[in-house]
């Protein structure tokens, strides 16, 4: 079977891998694992509070893998969630996580996958993020 390369995949899984790379070692891991399933939550939990319209946007500034890591599961009718204060912010993370040994660990995963969005993505789509969302929560941005 000849290997048919397709540069569009072929790039959006290396960008996949960096930002995977980059998340387990900022929780001081080497599971790629555990910061993919760090990276689904936190993506999942933003994206379930933003209003629709800006999830839309930002959800197209995402590498094609990442995006589509974001979007699954979204069922837009049920979002925005009315989340406004922090804790409960970091409630819903744990509950993306779906791991309990996790849990405890919401507001470090959510601050570092943050990070590493913060060195990937514009400037001025992280500033977006923190005007759109209550001041609690984008205070982890």
């Amino acid at each position: 079977m000849n290997k048919i390369n397709v540069p569009v995949l072929a790039s959006t899984i290396q960008k996949t891998h960096i930002w995977l790379k980059e998340i387990a070692e900022s929780l001081g891991s080497k599971d790629q694992q555990l910061a993919y399933l760090a990276l689904r939550a936190v993506l999942q939990a933003l994206r379930d509070r933003l209003p629709i319209e800006v999830a839309a946007k930002f959800g197209a500034q995402l590498p094609l893998l990442i995006r589509g890591i974001y979007y699954e599961g979204w069922v837009p009718g049920h979002t925005p969630l009315k989340i406004h204060h922090l804790n409960d912010f970091l409630v819903l993370v744990a509950s993306y996580l779906g791991n309990s040994q996790l849990f405890p660990h919401a507001e470090l995963i959510t601050k570092n996958v943050f990070k590493v969005m913060s060195n990937h993505l514009s400037e001025g789509e992280m500033e977006h993020l923190k005007n759109v969302l209550p001041q609690p929560i984008a205070s982890c941005l």
